[in-house]
This record gives structure tokens, C-alpha cells and sequence, in this order.
């Protein structure tokens, strides 16, 4: 079976190998940056707006949170470990480009839908499966296509750039949304993603690199192909022990999430500009996350560095139940939850950037799609399970009470990546320790 080939670092022109070039010089690189920079933008309006939508216009319950969230992920379970298979016989540009299609297709009928007041619950739960379906095939697309498009040897600053992206997107997005849902309705706002989504798919099919698939004649019946990516992830010990942690992490996330926007609104009693700047202030710790992910794994160890910043993500989660009781002493919610914010934001990206890294290098290419789509089926398809916990239990116990079960599991989701050998390591293994499923002993330090 062959390996797709490397994308040149810049197509135009041939690089001094005895001096690294920035991915801002390589052509390709350029075109999918600025497509994920637009589809990240629209993403994080939607996140904000749609469930405000839902409570404030539809008047949603936890329970109806709670499935809105659920929705919007459970695709992941469902189709994820197909979905990767699929997408190793695909050609990851076009795959991203339909996603982006599609994502914008579902947004315009919610907005029609509002704009003509059809609008209701089960049309965003509907909504929210179909986008969460495209969105399963663009990310798996998305990060597998990262490698072959530069190179191995930058696909750590590769992913330093999106997820830089992304956290722009993340504190520049809100903060706009926010202010614009005191003088624009939110179907309005949604319209704007609809139009990101477009240009993202504009911007990705600009991408000249041309990828190699696999021959027809070399594909194995779907079953083989899924239970081999999953074998590598199951083998692989380190591997293993951060998909652990991750969805573990994001399953106690997702009950803690699917309420923040009850929380904010109606416990604390902030309006929606305050939410939205509440959220682009705590994401600018992702930005610092992404722009240091890079000196921080050189200075500490990229392995020590993934379970340090996991252990993070509890006390940074605690300040948003907290927020309540020390409003009571005249601390204001807002400066509470944007601390948190900001903590647990610079946690994940750091964390993001080391992990996903890892993955990318270590399995060997023609792996890559299926091996992201396994541990997406397992980080990502905990969400649907914890969206319907958190609306159970707010349902049942309260949201403040939710919150606290969900800094409970968070600390507990830490100790896979804690209790391992990463934290005498400073290298992770590369791709030939990868495939035999070991890690090499002379990364290893002694005891500290």
C-alpha cells in the first residue's frame, strides 16, 4: 500500500536545509490556515449563540440542554470508527470541503426556520446531529490531512498555528457575538457562520497539493481496516493512556458544559453580552496555550508536559461552581469564571498540541485516518454520555451540585496520564517505536 508523499515545504521555491522555514512561506499551508480560521470563527459564534437561542428564545430546560449537547456530539459515537476508515479511501481536501458544505446548509435551514418562527427544540437536536456527523469527517480529515500536507518534521508548528487560530477564534468571536445580540437577533448572527462556512470550503479548495490514495486492489474489507486502527491505539501504552485521560476528561466536560449557559444566564443572572465576554476573555489562556505549547515542550519534555497541564484542568473547573459563593462576599462572577476560563483553556492547549502531535508522528501514515477516527470514537464519543448526564443530574441534584460531581471526574480523568511513565520522559517515542507499540527506554529518566 503506498504512503502519501510529504507536501514540500514551500511549493515555490526550494528550501536551505540547513535552515528551518516557517509554514507562513509554505502555499498550501497558507490556504487550509485561513480556511480553518474562518470555520473556527463561525464555529465559536454558533457555540454561542445557539444556546443562548435555546434558553433565552426557547426556553430550555437542563434536561433539553443536556440533549442539545448530546446532539451536537453523538455522531462521534456513532459513525466514528467508520468514519476513519472512510476517510483513509477519501481525499481529505474534497472531505473538507463538503463537511463545510453541509455544516452550512444545516445552519441556513435553523436560520430560516427562526426568522419565519418555526423554530424549536427537536429542529436544533436535528440540526445538531447532522452538523455533528459532518463534523466527524472533517476533523478526522482535518488532522490527518496536517502531516502529509507539510511534513512530519512541522507538524508541531502546524498544529501551534491552528490551534493559535482557534483560540483567536475563541476570544475574538464571543466577544463580537455578544455585543451584536444587543442590537441583532441571534437568527441573524447565525446567518454569519452559514457564510464562513462557505468561504472556509472557498479557501480549502484552493489547496493545490494532491494527494496519493491508496489502490483500490489494496483495500481490506471495513471491519479489517477499523479493528486495525483500533489495535494501534489499543497497543500503542502511552497512546492509550492519554485517550484515557481525554475521555474521561471531556466525558465530565460535557456534563459540566451542556449547563454552563443556565448557569451563566439564569443562576448568576449575567445577560448575553456578559457571557460572550466572559468567554473571550477566559479563551485568550488558550491563545497563550497555543503560542507557548511550543517553548513549553522544549523547556519541560514534550511528555512530562501532557501530564503536567492534565492536572490543571480540575482546580481550574472548581472556580466556575465557586463563582456563586464568592459573589456572595462581593467577588464578581464574571472575574471568577473568566480565571477559570483562562486556566483550564491554556491547560487544554497545551495539552491539545503535545498529544495530537504525538499522535501524528508516531503512527505511521496510511494509519492516520483510522487511528484518529479510534480515538476520536472513544475522547469524543464520551460527550453525547456526558451532555445526558449533566441534564440528568441538573435535573435531579442542580446545576451548582453537577458542576461539583464534574470537578470530582475531571481530577480523577488526570490520573491515567499521572501515574505513567511520562513524567520521567522529556522525548516521546517516534514513528518506529510507534509501530512495534513501545516506548523507547532511553527517553526514560531516572526517579526525581
Amino acid at each position: 500500500m503506498t504512503s502519501p508523499t510529504p507536501g514540500p515545504l514551500a511549493p515555490d521555491s526550494t528550501p536551505n536545509p540547513a535552515r528551518r522555514v516557517s509554514l507562513v512561506h509554505h502555499r498550501d499551508f497558507r490556504w487550509l490556515w485561513l480556511g480553518d480560521g474562518l470555520g473556527q470563527a463561525g464555529a465559536q459564534l454558533a457555540f454561542l449563540v445557539l444556546p443562548v437561542f435555546a434558553v433565552t428564545h426557547l426556553h430550555a430546560t437542563e434536561w433539553q440542554m443536556g440533549l442539545l449537547t448530546a446532539a451536537e456530539t453523538a455522531a462521534f459515537l456513532v459513525i466514528g470508527l467508520p468514519a476513519g476508515a472512510w476517510v483513509d479511501r477519501m481525499r481529505k481536501r474534497r472531505t473538507l470541503i463538503v463537511a463545510d458544505v453541509v455544516r452550512a446548509a444545516v445552519l441556513a435551514v435553523v436560520v430560516t426556520a427562526a426568522l419565519t418562527g418555526h423554530a424549536s427544540m427537536p429542529l436544533l437536536y436535528g440540526a445538531a446531529l447532522v452538523m455533528s456527523a459532518a463534523t466527524v469527517f472533517f476533523d478526522v480529515a482535518h488532522q490527518s490531512y496536517v502531516p502529509g500536507l507539510v511534513g512530519l518534521e512541522h507538524v508541531v508548528e502546524g498544529n501551534s498555528k491552528l490551534q493559535a487560530t482557534q483560540s483567536v477564534a475563541m476570544v475574538a468571536a464571543p466577544a463580537l457575538g455578544g455585543a451584536l445580540l444587543r442590537v441583532l437577533a441571534a437568527p441573524v448572527l447565525l446567518a454569519g457562520t452559514v457564510v464562513t462556512y462557505l468561504v472556509s470550503a472557498v479557501a480549502v479548495g484552493r489547496i493545490r497539493h494532491v494527494e496519493q490514495l491508496p489502490s483500490r486492489e489494496d483495500r481490506r474489507p471495513l471491519r479489517s481496516e477499523i479493528a486495525e486502527g483500533l489495535r494501534f491505539v489499543v497497543h500503542q501504552p502511552l497512546l492509550r493512556r492519554i485517550v484515557a485521560c481525554t475521555g474521561l476528561g471531556n466525558f465530565f466536560g460535557a456534563a459540566s458544559g451542556s449547563l454552563t449557559a443556565l448557569y451563566v444566564l439564569r443562576t448568576l443572572g449575567l445577560d448575553e453580552s456578559a457571557l460572550g465576554l466572559m468567554l473571550s476573555a477566559s479563551a485568550v489562556g488558550g491563545l497563550l496555550g497555543a503560542v507557548t505549547s511550543e517553548r513549553l515542550a522544549r523547556a519541560l519534555g514534550e511528555a512530562r508536559i501532557i501530564p503536567i497541564s492534565a492536572v490543571l484542568f480540575a482546580p481550574a473547573l472548581a472556580l466556575t461552581p465557586l463563582a456563586q459563593p464568592l459573589a456572595a462576599v462581593g467577588v464578581p462572577p464574571a472575574a471568577v469564571l473568566v480565571v477559570g476560563g483562562f486556566l483550564a483553556n491554556a491547560a487544554i492547549i497545551v495539552y491539545n498540541v503535545a498529544q495530537v502531535s504525538f499522535r501524528q508522528r508516531v503512527c505511521p501514515p496510511r494509519l492516520l485516518g483510522r487511528m484518529n477516527a479510534s480515538v476520536r470514537f472513544v475522547v469524543w464519543g464520551t460527550m453525547p454520555l456526558g451532555g445526558l448526564l449533566g441534564g440528568w443530574l441538573g435535573t435531579q441534584l442542580g446545576v451548582v451540585a453537577t458542576f461539583w460531581v464534574a470537578v470530582a471526574g475531571t481530577a480523577v480523568a488526570a490520573l491515567p496520564v499521572v501515574v505513567s511513565p511520562m513524567l520521567r520522559m522529556r522525548e516521546l517515542p517516534g514513528p518506529d517505536d510507534g509501530a512495534r507499540g513501545l516506548a523507547p527506554v532511553a527517553a526514560a529518566e531516572g526517579p526525581r
